[in-house]
């Protein structure tokens, strides 16, 4: 996964700086390097994709700055236009043909690997010689192949003493149609003499950029065919195959003795054949393989070839059932969003509408309309699992549903709006010390610096900084209170720029803190700490003046009066909450009545809800005071005086609380009177 991440990583850095990335190659090279299983097709899969979507393995250099902007080949959602639109137009012909023609290369390429290397494994047998040349490599192959005890197979025709029919197809084969015409032509009269006319409708063939040939010419092919070949026992299978392939001939029998030993080789056969003009091409065939299944394919239990459904379905152009195929494997779960990734950036994936997705089935069929993947969901139930912890790889994997941004009647606006709800829900997710790096915050000065969420918000298509707070981080906060997570819908308010909900919600969450017997433990000291600091900027700048800001700061007094009692500072912790201004330390009856009547007024909610909190604070700090003055060893008269004042301010607050008409539990008042009663004494 973590391999697979690094690619995708590169993936969107290079779609920040506006330039393209061969990802499809990025992805083979590490399935090759990761993978354990020799019979796996995963590797081999990617390289299908790599030829399906002509992708260069590397980018040209670009040569001074701006030039990659008229220079460069752009991949980001190249085919998304044609591949979403009109499948009966001539561009979507045109691909469905570069569809058929890339797979087939890859099958070529596959297929020349195979025959170096069983030449290389046998130089003796092979008797290559002093001739490193390709058609000199295709006859040490069919030496090696076809040749037995001095003898070669009985159905190999010669022509002369070469096997040229079999030589002429494995070049074909292996992608090596020059060197094809160039042996035809070395050849030409011991072919002609068999078979008249070959040289030269091979010589049209080769050169047709279609590979297809005239009607007249495809007519006396079939003739021929008819004629010596089709039910002839002895006739040479590649000569058989030859002719098919040229003409197109006899598409309802796709098996060739000889021709088509291997999966791969009958797919190759398969591809070769598709004629979008006549036989309906590339679907027709798809239709053919998806009704073998996939056990046709993927081989013995002893021997699975892993992923070779999904490469199958791949060649055929079902590139969203070549994702859920893969999807449905644990196995190969990490690869399909990958694939997936891939298809999307070059614009070869469908994505379902709201209303058609489905929260759990990852393909969309319908008998009206191709199929669709839900790409969204897929990244969903990938990412979920490190999304808490490893948040920053989540969010590269997030971006890349805004790929499809681009599809039309509003599925792509839908994508969009998955990618942005996804981010939010990271952001509350999200934990650890990276969180302040991924949603960004305020310097000391008060200037905001941007997280990695805003670096990367071009991929999220969010035009500026203030769309990035509408969209992103304001649903976040909105997300973070629900989930009780305070502290963080604070930062991320006060990043928005929502300064009066940033103080409603400190105001709201001190006031929670200052009513638990611990002070809210590690997470209160650090919604104190946060309020202190958001308290002082905004109070220097004048920002959300009012009611909820005034609650703040009373609240962080009482903070400190509770602090000063723990650490036995009680003149501090009087003093602390007689400059909040909540209690009346005179005794004028009169004057408590009038602050009685404005307290419902005067005091936001946070403030009036902890009451019960305050009071009983205040009359035990009275309490201790009075004990400690009066065992004390200071003058009498001053003793006295400061006693009397600690009775009138004791009373005062008894009287107070009676007045009011906020009510509290009649414990509270049996407590305050108590208390009043040892002081008065």
């Amino acid at each position: 996964m973590l391999a697979y991440d690094a690619a995708v990583a590169e993936l969107n850095k290079a779609r920040l700086r506006g330039i393209s990335f061969p990802v499809i190659h990025a992805l083979h090279r590490i399935a090759r390097d990761i993978s354990t299983d020799r019979f796996s097709q995963i590797p081999q899969l990617f390289h299908t994709l790599t030829k399906i979507a002509d992708e260069p393995p590397v980018l040209p250099p670009i040569e001074h700055a701006g030039a990659h902007i008229l220079n460069a080949p752009r991949f980001e959602r190249k085919y998304a236009r044609v591949y979403l639109g009109d499948p009966e137009s001539r561009e979507a012909v045109a691909l469905r043909i570069q569809i058929a023609t890339g797979a087939r290369t890859a099958l070529e390429e596959q297929y020349w690997d195979v025959l170096e290397k069983t030449v290389q494994a046998r130089p003796a047998d092979a008797r290559l010689g002093g001739d490193p040349s390709i058609a000199n490599h295709v006859r040490a192959f069919l030496l090696l192949r076809y040749y037995r005890g001095g003898e070669w197979e009985e159905r190999i025709e010669l022509v002369g003493t070469q096997p040229v029919w079999a030589k002429l197809f494995y070049l074909i084969r292996t992608g090596h149609r020059e060197e094809a015409l160039e042996e035809a032509l070395t050849h030409s009269k011991g072919l002609e003499h068999r078979e008249p006319g070959f040289v030269d409708y091979f010589k049209t063939w080769i050169g047709s950029p279609t590979g297809r040939l005239s009607k007249s010419a495809r007519d006396h092919l079939q003739t021929m065919y008819n004629t010596h070949m089709l039910n002839s026992a002895t006739a040479d299978p590649f000569k058989l195959a030859l002719f098919r392939l040229m003409g197109k001939l006899d598409p309802a029998r796709r098996s060739i003795p000889l021709v088509t030993a291997t999966a791969e080789d009958w797919l190759w056969f398969q591809l070769t054949m598709v004629d979008e003009e006549e036989t309906g091409g590339l679907r027709a065939l798809a239709e053919v393989l998806m009704s073998y299944g996939e056990r046709h394919f993927e081989g013995t239990p002893s021997q699975r070839r892993l992923g070779m459904w999904a490469n199958v379905l791949l060649m055929c152009g079902q590139f969203e059932r070549a994702v859920a195929a893969l999807d449905e494997n644990p196995e190969t779960k990490v690869e399909a969003i990958h694939l997936a990734i891939a298809l999307a950036y070059h614009g070869l994936l469908r994505v379902p509408s709201k209303k058609e997705a489905s929260d759990y089935d990852i393909l969309w069929v319908s008998q009206d309309s191709p199929p669709a993947l839900n790409f969204a969901a897929l990244i969903h139930k990938y990412i979920r699992p490190f999304t808490k912890l490893d948040s920053q790889h989540a969010l590269q994997y997030v971006t890349c549903m805004c790929l499809s941004a681009d599809q039309g009647d509003g599925v792509g606006k839908e994508q969009i709006e998955y990618a942005r709800s996804e981010v939010r829900k990271i952001i509350v997710l999200a934990e650890g010390a990276g969180w302040d790096e991924l949603v960004g915050g305020l310097r000391a000065d008060g200037s905001r610096y941007p997280g990695i969420i805003e670096q990367m918000s071009q991929l999220l298509l969010l035009k500026d900084s203030d769309e990035y707070c509408e969209k992103i981080i304001r649903g976040a906060a909105s997300l973070c209170e629900r989930e009780r997570r305070t502290l963080e819908a604070i930062k991320l308010y006060n990043i928005a720029g929502a300064h009066d909900t940033v103080i409603s919600c400190l105001a709201q969450a001190l006031g929670e803190i200052v009513s638990q017997p611990d002070g809210g433990g590690e997470e209160g000291r650090r919604i104190e700490a946060t309020a202190r600091e958001i308290y002082y900027h905004y109070s220097r700048l004048n920002r959300a003046a009012g009611r909820a800001r005034d609650a703040v700061n009373v609240l962080l007094r009482l903070r400190d009066a509770m602090a000063a009692k723990e650490g036995g500072r009680l003149e501090a912790a009087l003093e602390s909450i007689e400059s909040t201004e909540l209690v009346p330390f005179e005794g004028d009856a009169a004057k408590l009545n009038r602050r009685a009547a404005e307290f419902e007024s005067t005091y936001d909610d946070a403030v009036k809800r902890n009451l019960p909190v305050y009071l009983p604070l205040t009359m035990e700090i009275l309490a201790e005071l009075h004990k400690k003055i009066k065992n004390s060893s200071m003058a009498e008269a001053s003793k006295k005086m400061s006693l009397d004042k600690l009775r009138v301010t004791s009373r005062s607050l008894v009287m107070f609380a009676g007045m009011l008409r906020f009510r509290m539990m009649p414990e509270v008042y049996s407590y305050l009177a108590r208390l009043d009663v040892e002081i008065s004494l």
